[in-house]
């Protein structure tokens, strides 16, 4: 494994973070595809044993079951050896408004239920999960910048949104003295690289450490288009399109000139543009993870890259519109 700074944080993190969001017990309607506790400790351990230190989980995966999995696996290990992140915003429950949002009280109430099920006094890094237009950012970030001096979360960080509010929310924080937010958690790959317009470049000038989500689309640059429907309905339709198809092919090329598999190809591609910290590679398999976890090592040549690159076209906004 090999290790970065995050974003402009002297803290350390792995070049892979394990997404944490197919770890449930089930139950949950949104979330019938996740694997139970002793599957998901599986894979915790050996993440840890490949070297990953970096778990990203939120309070929404599987209604809370996710960080309850998390903590109860980490708690095995020493906690300071581990970085942890989890995020706010979702509704958590059906009949409560203030369960979810971004406002004081549901920073305040869902912070503390997530550390009860993290077993922790103290989570690395918490983000919001998305933009909330019905609360001031100023509210938000107040109560984040308590919960960092209140010692109870050490950095703040940011989900999927339009650049001009990562911008709005930065310079508040910067003109009233908060904390402001370390990284961003966007949604960028070979087949959706929309964020290189104005959010990556944003986040690089503003020392933001990027860390995808869906780094290989949902398993679709993981495997051959003619096995699109092996994925989860959620991802088929997001990535139907003639220049998506391209550039799976060419994804399934590359890798097998070289000898490796496509979701290797993928990885390595997020891993070697400038700003990318860590992506968070979400899996209930020890065997792809041991794959992805040798994606670190893997050098592309700038004509692979660019050949990647080549047929991607511009695309609608996806993942936070």
């Amino acid at each position: 494994m090999e290790y970065t700074t995050l974003g402009d944080t002297g803290m350390t993190v792995s070049k892979i973070c394990l997404g944490c969001m197919s770890f449930g017990e089930g139950g949950d309607e949104m979330f019938d595809w996740t694997v139970d506790e002793e599957q998901a400790t599986e894979v915790i351990d050996r993440a840890i044993d490949l070297g990953i230190n970096f778990f990203d989980t939120a309070n929404v995966y599987s209604r809370g079951d996710s960080e309850r999995i998390l903590g109860n696996a980490l708690s095995e290990y020493d906690r300071d050896e581990q970085v942890v992140a989890t995020k706010v915003w979702g509704e958590m429950r059906d009949d409560d408004p203030n369960s979810g949002g971004l406002s004081r009280k549901t920073i305040d109430q869902e912070l503390d239920n997530s550390l009860d099920r993290l077993g922790m006094d103290t989570v690395d890094l918490y983000q919001i999960h998305r933009w909330d237009d019905d609360t001031p950012i100023e509210e938000t970030l107040r109560a984040l910048d308590d919960a960092v001096r209140g010692n109870k979360t050490r950095y703040i960080g940011a989900s999927s949104m339009w650049a001009h509010q990562f911008a709005d929310a930065l310079h508040t924080s910067d003109s009233l003295g908060l904390e402001r937010f370390v990284t961003m958690q966007n949604h960028y790959n070979l087949v959706y690289r929309e964020e290189e317009r104005e959010m990556n470049p944003l986040a690089a000038k503003e020392g933001v450490g990027v860390i995808p989500w869906s780094p290989l689309a949902g398993g679709y640059l993981a495997r051959p288009h003619e096995r699109a429907d092996e994925m989860r309905d959620m991802t088929e339709d997001r990535y139907d399109t003639p220049q998506a198809r391209e550039i799976n092919e060419r994804v399934q090329e590359v890798a097998d000139e070289a000898g490796v598999s496509m979701s290797q190809i993928g990885l390595a591609w997020l891993l070697s543009k400038e700003g990318v910290t860590a992506p968070i590679y979400g899996t209930s398999s020890v065997e792809h993870l041991e794959d992805a976890v040798e994606a670190v090592e893997l050098d592309l040549a700038a004509s692979d890259i660019e050949y990647l690159e080549e047929p991607y076209e511009p695309m609608a906004v996806l993942g936070h519109e």
